[in-house]
């Protein structure tokens, strides 16, 4: 049974987040202005001054709560010290609520990501750090257990979207990930990077993005500034995600892929793990897969429903890893068959 967090520690949560997206245009210099593309998707921008030079600066794509936080920005920006230290409270409350920690090390990481705009250029928390955070946008109470521990943290984009957006990240990121003592990890395919370690500690980042190909290759992210593997099925996950909020000094913005597409891609994913230590990881992709379907059956059946009816619509190769993952896990199954 889901054990769900207070209504006042949920509260707590969508308040932080709120503040927390209100900073995106709370820091603007420049004025806003939307750009429409032929793909009929509308982004907002900004043009920043620097030096002698103007720089256009990708704000994120329209929606009414960012072109309402737009529209009110200045008064934003007036209110941005009390409302910073009004996070830092939200921050203490939901430690007090039990919810999960952040270790230092990810949260220095996370928050110069964000601060380089990582987030704000598209990329996505995938994984297991993305399951952790979960628990605020569902309410609901982790354990801990091996399901929501990890140390590797992996980061999504699409190199479409790296493209599209006609913007970079604020500094060099690969240097950003050397003064946080990770060092690059080349491929086999040359010398493009994807993953970094930290060399003081068992930390591992690693860049993904989807794959439209037959082949699973290194993909350049140019917005971001490095490589990434590229995987398929990837799309699907990274698709439509939101914005959360990671628990740390006083909250940082981050993106992760929607909870019920998380569900029904690592059921796929699990299924795709074969033989090996990746046995391990496939049980840990299927435990996570029931924890966020059995409290999506709950509290989102409409949409955990359509998210696997459209996984199940992308073709047979889809069906057939859900099903053979969904054949080893009967209850879930049984939910699911019941939405």
């Amino acid at each position: 049974m889901i054990d769900h967090h207070s209504t006042l520690a949920h509260s707590a949560y969508h308040d932080l987040l709120r503040s927390l997206k209100g900073e995106q245009a709370a820091g603007l210099t420049g004025s806003p202005h939307r750009e429409e593309r032929a793909n009929g998707r509308v982004y907002w921008y900004e043009h920043v001054r620097i030096g002698t030079t103007v720089r256009k600066r990708y704000i994120g794509e329209d929606t009414p709560e960012l072109a309402a936080d737009l529209a009110r920005r200045t008064e934003l920006a007036a209110d941005a010290k009390a409302r910073a230290e009004h996070r830092t409270r939200l921050v203490r409350v939901l430690r007090n609520e039990d919810f999960l920690p952040v270790e230092g090390r990810i949260g220095s990481l996370l928050k110069a990501m964000a601060d380089q705009g990582v987030f704000r250029l598209g990329g996505t928390i995938v994984g297991t750090h993305a399951f952790r955070l979960y628990e605020g946008e569902l309410g609901i109470r982790y354990s801990f257990d091996q399901t929501a521990q990890t140390g590797d943290l992996d980061i999504a984009q699409f190199e479409r979207l790296s493209l599209a957006v006609e913007d970079k990240v604020d500094d060099d990121l690969p240097q950003t990930f050397r003064d946080l003592d990770f060092a690059p990890i080349p491929s086999l395919q040359g010398q493009a990077v994807w993953r970094w370690k930290q060399t003081r500690a068992e930390t591992l980042i690693e860049f993904l993005t989807p794959s439209f190909r037959p082949e699973e290759d290194v993909r350049e992210l140019p917005a971001l500034g490095v490589s990434a593997q590229s995987l398929h099925f990837l799309n699907y996950l990274i698709a439509e995600p939101i914005k959360a909020a990671v628990l740390y000094r006083s909250g940082v913005l981050v993106q992760i892929p929607r909870p019920e597409r998380f569900a029904i891609h690592k059921l796929i994913v699990a299924d795709r793990r074969k033989g090996g230590p990746d046995q391990i990881k496939s049980a840990k992709d299927r435990a996570q897969a029931a924890f966020l379907i059995e409290a999506l059956a709950e509290d989102r059946p409409d949409e955990l429903r359509e998210a696997h009816e459209h996984a199940l619509a992308r073709g047979p190769k889809w069906r057939e890893h859900v099903e053979a993952s969904l054949k080893r896990m009967p209850e879930t199954r049984a939910r699911i068959a019941a939405l």
